[in-house]
């Protein structure tokens, strides 16, 4: 609970609550100081050298630091081994999300073992393909089709967006890259010229987009989107930022963290 963003004080009133034990302060803080040690360890810990599948996404959470709320990015890798299992790879804060941390980031998954991946699903961020092929240059990178159908809608009217979405979507379930270009032109006949900010990122966004379209649907649906761990993480970073009294934070915390969702 304390990796997860508990203040001793809440693991102290979570402990008091479910299992009815009131244990001190001073206590629970020296048990999380003895396993600081191992925390290190897990995320230096040597890695698999091939993963098919690598998602690499960041989320804002507020941080409660020196006594203030601060927002900070918190950088996230998930690998798919080749037996099909997730595995969180590592967790990384700074300030912001960039292209030259996550470059940080990478290199130091590379030293730690991964040396070949075949797909690695990111986000939009300027710069950060460039930092993927820089140290997996064969890996594939693969555009999150979430993150830019989300981000091409913001260029529309709210009362527009449903039919601006429904008119996208057969642009990502096209069966072949060639047929998802017809149907961008189509878009672009139908809604480009009230929304030519929406058809300009999906063409500037083509190249990366397009790869997971030569893969079957059930493979698809594996690397089209880096939601998948973005959503759990998120709701953990709601629980942890203390914006909540203790008991509900520690609720909603067991709630948020479903065991089995993704091995560590």
């Amino acid at each position: 609970m304390y990796a997860r963003g508990l203040t001793v004080r809440d693991v102290q009133a979570h402990l008091l609550e479910i299992y009815g034990v009131e244990v001190s302060p001073d206590l629970i803080s020296t048990i999380t100081d003895s396993v600081l040690d191992e925390l290190r360890e897990w995320q230096n810990r040597p890695l698999e050298s091939v993963y098919p599948v690598i998602y690499l996404d960041a989320i804002v959470c507020k941080v409660r630091h020196d006594g203030s709320v601060r927002n900070k990015a918190v950088h996230i890798a998930v690998g798919v081994d080749t037996d099909g299992r997730k595995h969180v790879l590592g967790f990384w804060v700074d300030t912001a999300e960039g292209a030259k941390f996550w470059l940080r980031v990478i290199t130091e998954l590379r030293n730690r073992g991964v040396h070949d991946v075949l797909f690695v699903c990111c986000d939009g961020l300027k710069g950060l393909p460039e930092a993927i092929e820089a140290v997996w240059p064969q890996a594939n990178v693969q555009t999150c089709v979430v993150h830019l159908l989300r981000g091409s809608l913001r260029f529309c009217s709210y009362k527009d967006r449903k039919a601006v979405a429904a008119a996208l979507k057969p642009i990502y379930k096209a069966p072949t890259a060639d047929v998802a270009a017809d149907m961008l032109d189509a878009f672009d006949i139908a809604w480009g010229k009230r929304y030519p900010g929406t058809v300009k990122m999906w063409r500037d966004a083509w190249e990366r987009f397009i790869p997971f379209l030569e893969f079957p649907p059930e493979i698809r649906t594996v690397i089209y989107t880096t939601d998948e761990i973005v959503n759990p993480s998120r709701r953990v970073c709601v629980v942890a930022s203390g914006r909540r009294s203790p008991h509900r934070r520690a609720r909603r915390l067991r709630r948020a963290l479903v065991p089995g969702r993704v091995a560590a």
